[in-house]
């Protein structure tokens, strides 16, 4: 009889552990995310070149820290956190691969250009390393702190028909955010993204414009 009453015992504290564990889980599952979406650069240079080339922009490398959905916010140049309840609609690499190739499209100034898993055959590659995609507490900002976000690409062009690198560059903005809350932080990340890609998608053109005139050959398209 002590050994059933202990073992009655066990399992009611066992069943009373699960029940509020899954109470827990349940309200955190409640308690939606916001998600943030952020936009392509419309509006570039009158002076750009125009390329016949078939371009194609590869899916983006990036650390574990960038690489999520979560909007990533440091405290401390070694600590990564991030914003509760907010997120971005798809990972950031995916985000920014989508946006550059949509941004290449609003130049136009490209023949073609997409992403190589759709089977485009390019004449050049766009390989780019997104190395800082975060907002940095400003140091001495009080409370609440500002907050400025940072993003710092870096960019290689590759000629498809020759295998090399023909241009190699970081593109880096930072912009203040009005507060430090998710809407007004998604908005700065919005304007620096823009900025960086308006100068990576112009500085892009011009490069391969410049090598394709050196190297005329039989376009892809």
């Amino acid at each position: 009889m002590r050994w059933h009453a202990h073992m009655v015992a066990l399992s009611t504290i066992l069943l009373l552990t699960g029940c509020a564990g899954l109470g827990s889980l349940t309200k955190a599952v409640k308690q939606p995310n916001d998600l943030y979406v952020l936009t392509p650069k419309s509006t570039f240079s009158q002076s750009l070149p125009r390329i016949d080339q078939q371009v194609v922009v590869e899916e983006l490398t990036a650390t574990a820290a960038v690489d999520t959905d979560r909007i990533a916010v440091q405290p401390t140049p070694l600590q990564v956190q991030y914003l509760p309840q907010a997120r971005w609609v798809d990972r950031a690499p995916l985000i920014v691969q989508a946006l550059l190739i949509e941004s290449f499209e609003n130049s136009g100034k490209v023949a073609a250009v997409g992403r190589s898993t759709v089977g485009l055959r390019a004449d050049y590659q766009i390989v780019t390393e997104l190395r800082e995609f975060q907002a940095h507490v400003v140091p001495g900002s009080g409370q609440p702190p500002t907050l400025q976000v940072d993003v710092r690409m870096n960019i290689k062009i590759i000629d498809t028909y020759e295998d090399h690198i023909i241009g190699s560059r970081s593109f880096q903005e930072y912009q203040i955010s009005a507060s430090d809350k998710a809407p007004e932080l998604a908005a700065a990340f919005d304007e620096a993204l823009g900025d960086a890609m308006r100068d990576a998608v112009e500085w892009s053109i011009r490069t391969m414009h410049s090598h394709a005139s050196r190297n005329p050959r039989p376009s892809l398209n």
